[in-house]
């Protein structure tokens, strides 16, 4: 059983901060009498996500005009219609609750946001660092990292048949852990294991999932997992970062490459969720103009995304597996960034309430990543914005303008995933889009999973 070692934040319905707020129970409608904003009375009417929402986006539109009194007034009906731990539509607002005070407290542009800034200094979001078995059990909760790997490693298997050895570079955020999944099953390959290369970007950022022991210690259990299914493997660690595109991973690939070419290994890339912290094309034009102290110069490639897969491009891939989630985090309009966001992680927090009890220790684990993330995509701007997330449609563009061609996934890739979804809720489900297939829930996508091979 996994334990959660870490003090949850205090309620913010505790806080003291509000009850401070210098507004009585009238004062919200008489003062600010814009449609949609209820009277204390009225707060029991207003749990519905839809009103949830416009409470926020309103709360958002009053911070970024540098109006703290109504900025307060919004907070404090958001207080009491949204418990951190109500139900699924409550938490998720409360989430968003705390990284719009964040967002208040970092802008410092006015004193009356100190008591925001006082409230934010008690809900540091304490995010858990795992050992690989907290992990591995913790990313089996869902299908929600699962279906990527159920679909990578099914598609990987096909493609390297009747090689002898493979180089896998995993670009994951899950720190390797559909890799002993893969290993099983080359081990029963018929013709034999083959050797296994493994190369990972060293991970130096703070960005959940957290492991609690260096990648040099994940490879040596690695290492020695597939000795224990007579599979040799080589681990290799190179430090990149996604913040400057993996450059250093890009460039010392490329220097092995025609090693590649010329023994006949089998190339495999495989991207889970890991690509969309490469700074986007967007953030250099932004940042020039609008911070003196970021500055991204057009010609520096390694900070594009499209850049990365023309470079990923010229290594001549075996296969690229790209998994992502499907959403759309990158407007620079924090209002579209709030209702996208809103629209998009109410998912996790409604299957939770189908598999985690009220009050266990994995919600907690859950909800603090998943408020982690609401946090950076809401408080944050600039390189410190990093969940940058792009839908679907728009990764298929560029990997189809960076030269590669989309394969389908076989009959038996999309057996294998239906299979897994069978082991979880009944609301998850399974879609095909032309090539590519997406994570469902509720009929709402989540996750999609592509492969690519050089045009």
């Amino acid at each position: 059983m996994m334990q959660f070692t870490e003090t949850p934040p205090p309620p913010l319905h505790q806080i003291t901060s509000f009850s401070n707020l210098p507004m009585n129970n009238n004062q919200i409608h008489r003062t600010r009498p814009w449609p949609g904003f209820p009277t204390s009375k009225a707060l029991g009417s207003f749990g519905d996500a839809n009103c949830m929402e416009q409470l926020l986006v309103h709360c958002a539109n009053a911070i970024e005009s540098n109006d703290a009194t109504l900025a307060q007034q919004i907070l404090w009906v958001l207080n009491n219609i949204a418990p951190p731990d109500g139900d699924s539509n409550q938490r998720l607002t409360c989430g968003f609750l705390r990284a719009l005070i964040a967002r208040a407290a970092n802008s410092g542009t006015c004193k009356m946001f100190t008591a925001m800034a006082n409230a934010h200094a008690n809900l540091a979001i304490n995010t858990h660092k795992f050992s690989v078995i907290e992990l591995a059990s913790f990313v089996d909760l869902t299908p929600w990292h699962r279906f990527g790997f159920a679909a990578a490693n099914a598609a990987i298997l096909e493609v390297v048949e009747g090689y002898s050895v493979i180089h896998i570079v995993d670009l994951s955020l899950t720190h390797c852990m559909q890799i002993p999944t893969l290993i099983d099953a080359l081990a029963n390959r018929p013709e034999g294991p083959p050797l296994v290369k493994l190369t990972v970007a060293g991970a130096t950022e703070d960005v959940p999932p957290m492991l609690d022991l260096s990648y040099e210690e994940l490879g040596s259990k690695l290492v020695n997992f597939a000795r224990s299914r007579n599979v040799m493997l080589e681990f290799r660690v190179i430090p990149s970062t996604s913040s400057d595109g993996f450059s250093s991973l890009i460039d010392q690939l490329r220097v092995q490459h025609l090693v590649y070419a010329e023994s006949g290994e089998a190339l495999i890339v495989n991207c889970h969720m890991m690509l969309h912290y490469i700074p986007e094309e967007t953030l250099s034009a932004i940042h020039s103009t609008n911070s003196s102290s970021y500055s991204v110069e057009s010609s520096s490639p390694s900070y594009h995304r499209t850049m990365f897969l023309k470079a990923l491009r010229t290594l001549n891939p075996t296969i690229v597996i790209l998994v992502d989630e499907d959403a759309d985090f990158t407007s620079n309009n924090l209002v579209c960034r709030l209702r996208s966001a809103f629209n998009y992680l109410w998912i996790p927090y409604d299957t939770m309430d189908t598999f985690l009890p009220r009050g266990s220790k994995q919600r907690q684990w859950y909800e603090a990543d998943i408020c982690w993330k609401i946090e950076n995509v809401i408080a944050h701007e600039g390189p410190q914005r990093v969940e940058r997330l792009e839908p679907k449609g728009r990764w298929v563009q560029r990997m189809r303008n960076a030269n590669f061609r989309s394969i389908m996934f076989s009959e038996d890739t999309v057996s294998e995933v239906k299979h897994m979804l069978d082991e979880h809720a009944a609301g998850w489900g399974l879609k095909k889009e032309e090539e590519d297939l997406v994570l469902t829930w509720k009929g709402h996508n989540v996750v999609f999973a592509t492969a690519w091979v050089p045009a």
